[in-house]
């Protein structure tokens, strides 16, 4: 998440009672969790595992519960609690808003855009042209749609990331700072939810058609032309390239890529990134030639162990 107008390192400082490790007189343009931060922003780290990889990241900020000198480039504010301090930020500079309203006031809603009166549009939403928006379809406060967006019954957009932070007695929530953004001519099936980004943009490309109740989560890039079936799964900040096709039931794991053109059969799961321009199958997956190979051996087992048996 990007701030409207750059910060003063100290004010943030004092909002969430952190020390400053370096310079403290710097802007901090925005904040961002790990996997999507670059200069300027502040993110955070609480577990010494990922001290080095955060402190080697694009952030020029960090949130930290260690006390040490600050590497080169980069000031640090130490607090016991950096995921705690770090949510108070985002609830800062993006609030949570409600509205009572089936149409917030703040929304913007464009020209030849049909909803339906069921339709609950949240504030600071923006609609764009010819969309047409089904029966109980609920749009979050800051989602951003673009023309000739087709958004079918029951659908949910921008819900809250699921995201949280285990502790000894309960689970700590991280505040949903991203939005869902969703270009033009997409068209989302009925009961499908697609959830906001933790700090960054959840996005569905230009002319991506998604059936009903899929599942993408927080963070998630979608890019052009993909084809995502019925009960399709996508964990958070997962990119997916162009013209990709999901088949039915495929589950995506978290932090990965899917690489342009790829296709991926129905009942799979998609640990690891895996290439474009080809077709997978399995679970894990594995390329469908390799996959056709692996059940024509399979098939000869029987007989194979009944030779076997004969030596």
């Amino acid at each position: 998440m990007k701030f409207e107008n750059p910060v003063p390192l100290d004010e943030l400082a004092q909002l969430t009672g952190s020390q400053i490790i370096g310079n403290g007189s710097s802007l901090v343009h925005g904040i961002n969790e790990i996997h999507n931060v670059s200069a300027g922003d502040l993110t955070f780290v609480d577990h010494e595992k990922y001290y080095d990889y955060t402190l080697k990241s694009a952030a020029t900020f960090v949130l930290i519960n260690k006390k040490m000198d600050a590497p080169p480039g980069k000031t640090l504010l130490y607090h016991p609690e950096p995921f705690e301090a770090y949510n108070a930020i985002a609830k800062k500079y993006k609030p949570e808003l409600f509205s009572t309203k089936q149409i917030a006031d703040s929304a913007i809603i464009g020209n030849n855009t049909v909803i339906h009166p069921s339709a609950f549009i949240g504030d600071s939403v923006v609609i764009g042209d010819n969309c047409t928006i089904h029966a109980n379809a609920t749009i979050y406060a800051y989602t951003q749609i673009g023309n000739n967006v087709i958004i079918h019954a029951n659908a949910t957009i921008g819900c809250d990331a699921f995201y949280y932070k285990r502790q000894p007695t309960h689970y700590d929530k991280m505040h949903s700072a991203g939005r869902v953004v969703i270009a033009d001519d997409v068209e989302i099936g009925a009961g499908t939810t697609i959830s906001a980004g933790v700090s960054s943009d959840t996005y569905i490309g230009r002319g991506t058609k998604i059936d009903c109740q899929v599942h993408i989560g927080h963070d998630v890039k979608i890019g052009e032309q993909c084809i995502l079936a019925a009960q399709v799964g996508i964990a958070g900040n997962t990119k997916i390239g162009n013209r990709v096709t999901l088949y039915g039931k495929v589950a995506v794991n978290k932090n990965i890529e899917i690489g342009d053109d790829a296709t991926v059969m129905a009942m799979s799961a998609v640990p690891n990134n895996i290439e474009g321009g080809k077709t997978y199958i399995g679970y894990p997956v594995v390329e469908a030639r390799t996959f056709a190979r692996q059940v024509a051996i399979i098939k000869k087992l029987p007989e194979l162990w009944e030779k076997l048996k004969n030596l």
